[in-house]
């Protein structure tokens, strides 16, 4: 295969480009028409065609290395269609090198790609979605650019990657194939052009929100946020993971609950085997509905209300064989599982009403700060640090503890450089401000 893994397209060269996007203009007056944005539905160079083989691989690595600038990246998955959250297609755009686009099936690894990238900085749109099935490929970013994490420290009112390249670039991208079955084999060329001009956008992009960001101050908020994601460890194996399984705070019998973590855990081994998301076998409520019915044989399991799926009557004694081994058990699931966690705050103001005053009060601050900064509440500082450190403060409530709690928490410097001068105030007298 040669270069011609990047030649154009029949009629590309009258497509709309980045390079012929609108300027920014100011923001339109009342009764003004706004330009409708140009829709962008042609890669600059064409639609290249999918790397599938080494040789392939290493061209892509020898021109990715010889280009100049940040690194483009993004990965397409194939979630609710096959098992786990492995990537199916990566794509990488720089300037000079052009845009690659990898399946990565075909190869133990991406090491070549991630050697030729090196140390230069990546751009993804979303980077914590898209790290963790890179990191299975051996490719990981020396330094980060997350679009999506920009926009929402810019404060742009849409984040997702279409509304910010409408807002900043002028320029519409087609999302249709967003949730499509990226494992099927070959992608069609629609699914291929728009993967191509996911990342060729996202330089313009970083563009343009670098620029709003240093104008505002807070480019160096962005950064941390970024290095945040980029160093966050890898998830830890979830406890009890069936317990995600939709409905089920319908049950409070422990039986029932043993019932539904046997066929859950059936149904995952299953899935795992065929390559196949969970949900395609059998639903969650195809989960619940069994085990509250507990059926002993395989016609009146098919005949239980809301027990369905394209697994149900295949896999019947699959299930069948669950629902045994859950009526055999002798080690039956508590119905909660212990946390640290502080309760919900709807409870706060029946079991520590000074919690829930020091609760609402810092809040109410925070908000403040969050506004005048024009940044989401959320992303100034995690909901989950300001409620444990509103239910158990620091013995000693100062500066000084509360900077230390935050940062123990996992708070960055600039979220509390901002936000500990608010929460010490509020946690040192709840009730006077909270009346304000």
């Amino acid at each position: 295969m040669t270069r011609t893994e990047h030649a154009q397209r029949p009629g590309a060269t009258d497509a709309p480009s980045l390079d012929t996007a609108a300027p920014e203009s100011p923001e339109p007056q009342a009764g003004e028409v706004v330009a409708e944005p140009i829709l962008l539905d042609t890669p600059r160079d064409g639609v290249p065609e999918v790397i599938v083989t080494v040789p392939g691989l290493k061209r892509a690595a020898r021109a990715i290395a010889a280009g100049s600038g940040p690194v483009s990246v993004d990965a397409e998955r194939a979630s609710g269609f096959r098992y786990g959250q492995r990537a199916f297609l990566v794509q990488l755009r720089r300037e000079g090198s052009g845009t690659w686009l990898i399946d990565p099936e075909p190869f133990e690894n991406l090491d070549e790609i991630q050697q030729a990238i090196g140390d230069e900085t990546w751009i993804l749109h979303a980077a914590s979605q898209d790290l963790p099935c890179l990191a299975e490929l051996g490719m990981a970013p020396a330094r980060l650019f997350d679009t999506e994490l920009a926009a929402r420290i810019a404060g742009l009112p849409r984040v997702g990657l279409g509304p910010a390249v409408e807002s900043l670039l002028g320029l519409r991208l087609a999302k249709e194939h967003s949730a499509a079955d990226w494992s099927t084999r070959p992608l069609p060329e629609p699914w291929l052009r728009y993967a191509a001009l996911d990342v060729e956008v996202l330089d313009r992009l970083r563009e343009e929100l670098i620029k709003i960001l240093e104008a505002d101050g807070k480019l160096e908020f962005a950064e941390q946020e970024f290095e945040a994601v980029r160093t966050a460890p890898a998830a830890p194996p979830r406890t009890d993971p069936w317990r995600r399984t939709s409905g089920l705070h319908q049950i409070r019998d422990r039986k029932t609950l043993a019932a539904v973590k046997h066929l859950w855990e059936a149904r995952e081994a299953l899935a795992r085997s065929r390559d196949v998301a969970p949900g395609r076998l059998i639903p969650d409520s195809a989960l619940v509905a069994a085990a509250k019915a507990m059926p002993t044989s395989v016609p009146a399991l098919l005949k239980t209300p809301g027990f369905h799926g394209r697994s149900a009557a295949k896999d019947a004694p699959r299930w069948l064989r669950a629902l045994q081994d859950a009526r055999n058990t002798q080690d039956l699931p508590p119905n909660q599982v212990p946390s640290n966690a502080p309760p919900p705050p709807r409870v706060w103001a029946d079991k520590d009403p000074v919690a829930a005053a020091r609760l609402q009060t810092a809040k109410t601050r925070i908000t403040r700060t969050a506004e005048s900064w024009n940044i989401p509440l959320e992303n100034l500082l995690t909901p989950d640090y300001l409620r444990r450190l509103c239910w158990k403060p620091p013995a000693e409530i100062d500066l000084d503890t509360v900077t230390e709690a935050l940062r123990e928490l996992g708070a960055r410097q600039w979220q509390i450089d901002l936000v500990a001068p608010v929460i010490t105030v509020a946690l040192l007298d709840p009730d006077k401000l909270a009346s304000r």
